[in-house]
């Protein structure tokens, strides 16, 4: 055939492929309620929803009571510590409060946060969504994620970035003005900024996201809004229904229970130091 008999025999063949994929993804929907963009549950591997969730409740009710007990210790004498306090003290001798939150309650709250979360696939959900349902059960298991790209993914779909260098928002930074009118700042609009903040002083120096978690809990127990801070990423459906398994603690509870036990710190103050991680980093850059 000629170059244009073969031009529009591929048309037509590509044309008759994109029929055929819709009439299958009717099919699929209508019988076994599939939907595009998303993967069945029977793709997961079944013997993965048999995880049991109670050690890691049980986990952080320890921590949450031991940051408790050191909060209320520091506090009756009259000492809270600051970042000043740990100016000179070695890097092996951080106070114990400071390292009960950074290496016992964040820890806790990771693991329980990580129940069941993985990194859903875009491009893997395009492709098997007209035909996921008549798959067999993948093998493998879908990989994992740490809950601090929740925290990341919430302030990047909230527009946390335009938000936080808003021209009204860095004119009240400068010349410490109320941005809000005088109303209260709510907790969305405090979360977004320290999840900025975070980025913007450990990012450049290529820190963990284990360790950005950390200061993230810190700013929050400083603030008093670590409960408000996770419920906003538990409230949020989107992130919920694209990153939590079926059978994760979070999709099964809602969070409500690690809620009322992360709430028993939210009357003690705190002036706990963010940034611990990138301290020594950015005293050595400025030395130069």
């Amino acid at each position: 055939v000629n170059p244009e008999d073969a031009r529009k025999m591929r048309e037509t063949g590509l044309h008759l492929m994109r029929r055929m994929l819709a009439v299958l993804q009717i099919f699929a929907v209508s019988q076994f309620g599939c939907a595009t963009g998303q993967i069945p549950r029977t793709l997961w591997q079944k013997d993965q929803a048999s995880k049991d969730y109670s050690p890691l409740i049980k986990k952080l009710e320890l921590s949450v009571e031991r940051v408790r007990q050191l909060a209320m210790k520091h506090q009756q004498v009259g000492h809270v510590i600051t970042s000043s306090d740990l100016q000179d003290i070695p890097l092996g001798g951080r106070d114990e409060l400071t390292l009960a939150v950074r290496k016992e309650l964040t820890i806790a709250l990771r693991d329980l946060m990580a129940h069941g979360l993985y990194a859903s696939s875009q491009g893997m959900s395009l492709v098997l969504a007209p035909i996921a349902c008549l798959i067999p059960a993948f093998t493998s298991s879908p990989q994992t994620m740490h809950p601090w790209e929740l925290f990341v993914k919430y302030y990047n779909t909230k527009n946390g970035q335009a938000f936080v260098e808003s021209p009204a928002r860095k004119l009240s930074q400068s010349f410490a003005l109320p941005v809000t009118g005088g109303m209260a700042i709510t907790p969305k609009q405090s979360l977004l900024t320290a999840i900025h903040t975070v980025l913007t002083e450990h990012d450049p120096f290529k820190r963990s996201a284990d360790s950005e978690l950390k200061a993230l809990v810190c700013m929050a127990l400083n603030e008093q809004r670590l409960v408000s801070w996770v419920n906003l990423i538990c409230k949020s459906g989107a992130l919920v229904q694209s990153h939590y398994q079926p059978w994760s603690y979070m999709a099964n509870t809602g969070f409500e229970s690690a809620l009322n036990v992360l709430s028993r710190l939210s009357n003690l103050k705190f002036n706990l130091p963010v940034d611990l991680a990138v301290r020594q980093l950015k005293n050595i850059k400025d030395a130069f």
